[in-house]
């Protein structure tokens, strides 16, 4: 027995002794480079490959199974003068008898200077589709061969279910690689440039620490970035799983979307792929691009099908502006050049390939707090949604600033002289009527970003508890708005303003070259002189406004909207007052003028206290008319009509004081009243600039010279009755009253 094992090592020894003679003949005898037009022949034949072998070949047989290529093109056997690929060398070697067990054992595959050049033409065909298919057989036999001999159809073999390779490489090396990539069609270009590429031990299961780095540029945009990955590749093909552990992502970048700037950027986590359940995770998210910083977590559902993402984003508080700036985002002119300095988000993130939604948003910005809903619906359609909920927004401070740009408006600078001179010479009731102005107060300028509106597919419901607007401090503030198609259309606003509440509705049509606007108003119980003074404009009366209001224009400037300013109108102001107007002091000069006396002392305050001060108006493309316009004051009434020209911000209208019956003494004996004033109404015209309010009122001398005459037929009837009492008929009494009246 002993013998017999003496006997069989020796056997053994004997065959790989004989086997490692057999490698050594064949590795020293045997010269591949002499083969080269059979293995190119035969790349040719099996994978429709050119392959060019212009360096030598090197290779050992046992126990490693090497291979050495050096200067070596490829290209598709179609077109074989452009070669798609070329390298400088590449070098493996498997051990021989692990494969007899379906084990691969490589030492180092080292690969250098690869260039890989993939081009598509303009039908969309690319340079290297054609590689790895068979070359095409003879469409037909040629003429005279012999017909194919009938034979019985073979079985097809039965599939058999292959056992993995088992791969175990020491690591991979690849230096000096690029990458470049053209579609003819779309002129869209990209390059990786300067790859390098290590590995550690790279087995099924195991960790494989691995490290990437390159320079990439696109053309459309130019772009360049500068990147290195590192981490750790497990991978489980039986079960389709594959993990890159530790990652972490460091690069720079810089090119035309950054308008000149460079990004510093990073990103570290955990990714996993498990292609048999179609998912794909990004845990312990962080993500860096200068100042920001972000945490969250990515995950992807349904890879085989339509993708659905899901997860969560943290992003700590940063200056926006800053960051906008660094990154090359050029933001419009604000009012406010201290906003977007304060932005802190948190989020949950839903989405898929054409969209993106920002569910549970928590959003703080300068002092503000929104939370709700943002979603792009379809990149495709730019389709935005929006469901906001905010404590409070200063929308003022993000708005473009009112420009005082001398250049933009001549009529307007023109205006601004005109009613500075009006208002210099303008006082309480001593001067002339101010004449109605004439040049025009607004701009021709654009306002509407038209083509942005066309495009714009909006869904949005804003909630504010405080919502500021053209520094008009709104509360409880709801909206809904949309807009599809070029129709733009505010369903619904409401809220309370100054004690008051509102609600609008509005539309906006840039469907034709020359957009449409609609909007109804309903304003109740806000006091108006807090609303003009908030938006800086000087009231000329005070009081609890209640308003509606129906109006079209048409245009897309302030100047074609007043002038296209069509509709109707109705307002009340309740207990308010005429500012910086003594109708008080205007009555008593007319009624000390018919006394024939001289008023010696001052009356009232600076104002005219009413009960109530209504009308309606009529828009007509720019001017209202307001036909019916009432007041009470106590112990008077008024009446009147005119109209106010938008256009040019003028009034011009003639009023009515009636006195009902007030007797009481007034402090100054000039302007007592007495029964023969009692109902008769005392004319005032009211013309000049909007902006002189009251100021532009100045009592009518002619219909005071009427009602001189009325008042001196009266008195002299008066004394017809002493005289003549019961001595003549009526109806002669009522003739002669009547020929001292004409």
């Amino acid at each position: 027995m002993k013998a017999f094992g003496k006997i069989l090592g020796l056997t053994l020894l004997g065959l790989l002794l004989i086997i490692v003679a057999l490698g050594f003949a064949l590795t020293h005898l045997f010269d591949p480079n002499d083969y080269k037009d059979e293995i190119q022949q035969l790349a040719r034949d099996k994978a429709n490959l050119e392959l060019t072998l212009k360096g030598d070949i090197g290779w050992s047989l046992f126990p490693w199974l090497g291979l050495e290529l050096h200067q070596a093109t490829l290209a598709s056997a179609v077109t074989p003068e452009k070669p798609f690929a070329d390298l400088d060398m590449i070098g493996l070697s498997v051990r021989v008898l692990p494969l007899l067990r379906r084990e691969v054992q490589m030492s180092d595959i080292r690969v250098e200077g690869l260039n890989l050049t993939l081009q598509r033409d303009e039908k969309g065909q690319g340079n290297w589709e054609d590689i790895g298919r068979p070359a095409k057989a003879p469409a037909s036999a040629p003429a005279g061969s012999p017909a194919p001999t009938d034979q019985p159809a073979q079985a097809p073999a039965a599939k058999q279910e292959s056992r993995p390779i088992k791969l175990d490489i020491d690591s991979l090396t690849v230096h000096n690689a690029r990458i470049d990539y053209t579609d003819a069609k779309s002129g869209q270009q990209f390059s990786a440039e300067g790859i390098e590429l290590s590995t550690g031990a790279i087995r099924e299961g195991a960790s494989i620490p691995l490290k990437l780095s390159a320079f990439f540029g696109t053309n459309q945009p130019v772009l360049r970035a500068k990147t290195e990955l590192t981490g750790k590749l497990r991978f489980d093909r039986a079960l389709k799983r594959y993990q890159l552990e530790d990652l972490k992502l460091n690069g720079e970048a810089s090119g035309e979307p950054l308008k000149g700037k460079t990004v510093a950027f990073s990103a570290q986590g955990q990714l996993l792929a498990d292609l048999a359940a179609n998912v794909a995770e990004w845990d312990s998210l962080k993500l860096s691009a200068n100042q920001l910083r972000a945490l969250g977590e990515l995950k992807v559902h349904d890879l085989d099908k339509t993708a659905r993402l899901e997860g969560g984003l943290s992003i700590a508080p940063l200056n926006l502006r800053e960051f906008l700036d660094g990154v090359g985002v050029e933001l419009p002119p604000m009012s406010d050049a201290a906003s977007l300095q304060k932005f802190e988000l948190v989020s949950k993130l839903a989405g898929s390939p054409d969209s993106i939604a920002f569910e549970g948003l928590n959003l703080k910005l300068d002092g503000s707090t929104l939370s709700g809903r943002v979603a792009v619906a379809s990149f495709a359609n730019k389709a935005v949604r929006v469901q906001l909920k905010g404590d409070q927004l200063d929308l003022d401070r993000y708005l473009p600033p009112k420009a005082e740009e001398k250049e933009k408006a001549v009529a307007s600078t023109a205006r601004q002289a005109e009613v500075k001179s009006t208002v210099d010479a303008a006082s309480q009731g001593n001067t002339p009527l101010p004449n109605a102005p004439t040049q025009q107060a607004w701009s021709e300028d654009p306002v509407l970003p038209m083509d942005q509106l066309r495009k714009l597919d909006l869904e949005a419901t804003l909630n504010f508890g405080q919502l500021t607007v053209n520094k008009l401090p709104m509360s409880d503030v709801s909206l809904k708005a949309n807009g599809k198609g070029g129709l733009v259309t505010l369903e619904d606003m409401r809220g309370e303003l100054f004690g008051g509440n509102y609600q609008a509705s509005a539309q906006i049509d840039v469907r034709p070259a020359v957009p449409l606007m609609t909007a109804k108003k309903r304003v109740s119980n806000v006091p108006v002189d807090q609303l003009l003074k908030a938006i800086e404009q000087k009231p000329p009366v005070r009081g609890q406004m209640d308003m509606n209001a129906d109006i079209s224009t048409s245009g897309n400037s302030m100047k074609a909207w007043i002038d296209g300013l069509n509709g109707t109108a109705s307002f009340a102001l309740n207990d308010g007052a005429l500012l910086d107007a003594n109708l008080e002091l205007q009555l008593c000069q007319g009624i000390a003028t018919l006394n024939r006396k001289v008023l010696s002392n001052g009356h009232g305050g600076k104002e005219t206290p009413f009960e109530e001060l209504k009308g309606s108006l009529v828009f007509h493309n720019g001017v209202a008319n307001n036909p019916d316009l009432k007041a009470r004051i106590p112990g008077l009434t008024v009446q009147g009509n005119g109209d106010v020209d938008l256009r040019v911000l003028g009034l011009d209208y003639r009023l009515g004081i009636t006195i009902e019956g007030d007797k009481s003494e007034m402090p100054d004996p000039a302007c007592q009243v007495n029964e023969r004033y009692v109902g008769i109404e005392w004319p005032l015209r009211c013309r000049g600039p909007l902006e002189l309010g009251a100021k532009a009122c100045r009592l009518d001398k002619d219909g005071m010279g009427k009602i001189a005459a009325k008042l001196a037929g009266d008195k002299l009837n008066e004394k017809l009755e002493e005289k003549l009492g019961d001595k003549v008929s009526p109806e002669l009494k009522d003739a002669l009253k009547g020929l001292f009246k004409q």
